[in-house]
């Protein structure tokens, strides 16, 4: 996504388009790590689950009054002095729409981060689409995959994506049709009123927001000092600081004030936001969208970071 305060260091325009062509490449791996974090973060939950009219055994609670008779549970009710109602597990499939920005900033990667933002992105979503494909949840991508809901989905997004054509700012959601929800991971480095321009009209529509902002450590902190050469990934343009350690209090100011008129502005929707940099584990931010899709807010309402 273009930027409006993105310092990277220079990078070729030969060199954004070899890492652009070994896209297809790093989903096979990222795809392994997706499945491996899954793993490790649904140990012990229970999914998305919630009590409805479903076959499979959720949970025993506390008969109330004016519940229906056949609905309790009489072995589990003689164990004690109370009467338990055996709650089934809501089966109707829910459908989420997962997308991560893969446009040319995603692929910066600076020393101080472990690993580009365009593959913790990767990491991320198909992570997602693993953990709600479990829990049998329809995944879709806008553009790119149209919503399945199979216990390969993660797999099958994972193939779309490698063929899918390179992308700018965000996606078209003209094909989504009724209450689902989104989940929209980028840097979203974009004036935060162009983006809210964008999804307020997705919030009227009824559609559940939940927006995971990724950065590389050093866009927030601002690590140079010198000569230094700084390139847009995206436009081309330069910019050449003397010192460029005079602009960083100038430069952390913009960028701090971007990622909050963004945060206040998604709240105000309803929506969710996370915040989370690539030298932090991927299993944080999985954990705090999980949450968030779960109904339990991570993080504090509405926010979150990681």
């Amino acid at each position: 996504m273009a930027s409006i305060g993105q310092i990277v260091e220079q990078t070729s325009g030969s060199e954004v388009l070899a890492r652009a062509r070994q896209r297809a490449a790093l989903v096979p791996d990222c795809m392994v790590e997706a499945r491996r974090i899954a793993n490790t973060v649904t140990a012990g939950w229970h999914g998305r689950r919630k009590r409805g009219i479903g076959e499979n055994f959720w949970q025993f609670r506390p008969y109330a009054d004016g519940e229906s008779l056949s609905r309790i549970d009489w072995r589990r009710s003689a164990r004690d002095d109370h009467t338990y109602v055996r709650d089934r597990e809501w089966e109707a499939a829910h459908t989420i729409w997962l997308w991560a920005d893969l446009s040319p900033s995603m692929m910066y990667k600076s020393t101080l981060g472990t690993v580009s933002k365009e593959s913790r992105a990767l990491v991320l979503l198909l992570a997602l689409a693993e953990i709600l494909a479990r829990s049998g949840e329809r995944i879709g991508c806008p553009g790119i995959m149209e919503p399945v809901s199979a216990r390969n989905a993660a797999e099958r997004l994972a193939n779309a994506i490698m063929h899918a054509p390179a992308t700018t700012g965000l996606p078209d959601t003209s094909m989504i049709r009724g209450a689902s929800d989104i989940v929209l991971i980028g840097d979203f480095l974009d004036d935060a009123t162009t983006i809210m321009e964008r999804l307020s009209p997705l919030a009227r529509r009824g559609l559940g927001g939940h927006v995971v902002e990724i950065a590389d450590p050093a866009e927030e902190v601002f690590p140079y000092s010198g000569r230094t050469e700084f390139s847009d990934p995206e436009t081309g343009e330069k910019l050449t600081s003397g010192r460029a350690e005079t602009i960083r209090e100038d430069y952390t100011r913009a960028y701090l004030a971007r990622r909050e008129a963004l945060s206040s502005s998604l709240r105000r929707l309803g929506w969710n936001f996370v915040f989370h940099r690539t030298d932090h584990l991927a299993s944080e931010a999985l954990v705090a969208m999980h949450m968030y899709l779960s109904g339990s807010p991570a993080g504090g309402r509405n926010g979150g970071r990681t």
